[in-house]
């Protein structure tokens, strides 16, 4: 079958979003699929977002057997047989409209104008799809609430999950992520001002630079720089598979995050439980408080307790991580259940 895996990217930003269709593509080239990758740049500004829009709507891919969109606004494409991962929103006119903190855009008559429009757009391209599945229950909730349309949820593994396993334990709590104010891996830092073993923290991942800043200023105000390891660069799959492997857990705690998160998953591979908050979005459809991981109020003292029970209880804490590894075949996160899914 000739298919399209078609995706938006934010220039010079790298994140889960890039590998979900990298690891599809590869997935069905080793079905014995052709397989062509259709990317457009796009930004969140609304005074390009309807031009950028229109570049997709006259995209014309009738060569392919069928179309898979992911990140939006690429399920405006056109085609017969178009099929839906759709893994978020345009969030700052969606789900994080009116949230200053996350979206700094004035609610003015003409924005608001436009959102209409976007929800419009949005639900008239969503109704066009042969079948329109999620990455999580959240995304589920805001497309049928947002634009009234029903869909399946269907988790996305990693790639080559059998990478990942336990390499050892040693004494640090990871986050593995994009450093962004939305990751909220400031809460961390400030969480290690409490705590009262010798954990340490280990944040890595990708950033523009002045949330990395940031961190290390907020270390710095709370005297945490020796327990505290930040590295803002884009870790290699390789490197991640060892981080993961020798950690003592990781840490996600997203703002009402659309999924799980990879973290999560790459987590449980490992056999290694995750710490996170209770508005962590997606993240709860796979973390149980006390059973694969730890589930906290998003602030530093509770979350510094949790992370010395993370070191203090190692039984525990070796509990929770086989838990987690479990708990990713319990919920069918594999790449043959995506496969059936998507090419049904």
């Amino acid at each position: 079958m000739k298919i399209a895996i078609c995706s938006t990217y934010v220039p010079f930003i790298y994140g889960g979003a890039r590998n979900i269709v990298d690891w599809l593509g590869s997935m069905l080239r080793e079905m014995g699929h052709q397989v062509e990758i259709v990317y457009l740049p796009e930004v969140d500004s609304p005074d390009t977002l309807f031009h950028q829009m229109c570049s997709f709507r006259w995209l014309r891919l009738e060569s392919a057997d069928r179309i898979i969109c992911t990140r939006p606004q690429s399920h405006v494409i056109p085609h017969p047989c178009k099929i839906l991962w759709f893994i978020h929103h345009i969030r700052c006119f969606y789900d994080l409209w009116g949230h200053p903190e996350y979206a700094n855009l004035p609610d003015s008559a003409q924005l608001r104008g436009f959102r209409k429009s976007l929800f419009e757009i949005d639900t008239a391209a969503l109704k066009e799809a042969k079948a329109v599945y999620t990455n999580s229950k959240v995304v589920s909730k805001r497309v049928k609430d947002f634009n009234g349309v029903d869909s399946e949820v269907l988790y996305p593994p990693v790639y080559q999950p059998e990478r990942y396993t336990k390499l050892g334990t040693n004494d640090e709590v990871v986050c593995i992520c994009r450093m962004e104010s939305h990751k909220r891996q400031a809460l961390l830092v400030e969480a290690m001002a409490h705590v009262t073993t010798p954990v340490r923290l280990r944040l890595c991942g990708a950033s523009s630079g002045r949330y990395a800043k940031t961190l290390r200023r907020t270390a710095k105000m709370h005297r945490v720089e020796q327990k505290v390891i930040i590295d803002s660069r884009w870790i290699a799959e390789e490197e991640k598979v060892k981080i993961f492997g020798e950690c003592l857990a990781s840490a996600y705690l997203p703002a009402d995050e659309d999924s799980y998160g990879y973290p999560t998953i790459e987590a449980a591979l490992s056999s290694k439980p995750t710490l996170s908050t209770f508005d962590s979005g997606g993240v709860l459809e796979f973390v149980e408080d006390g059973k694969n991981g730890y589930i906290t109020p998003p602030n530093p003292k509770d979350l510094a307790r949790a992370i010395d029970q993370l070191y203090e209880d190692r039984s525990k804490t070796e509990e929770m991580g086989q838990a987690a590894n479990r708990a990713v075949a319990d919920n069918n996160i594999t790449w043959e259940f995506v496969l059936e899914k998507l090419l049904s």
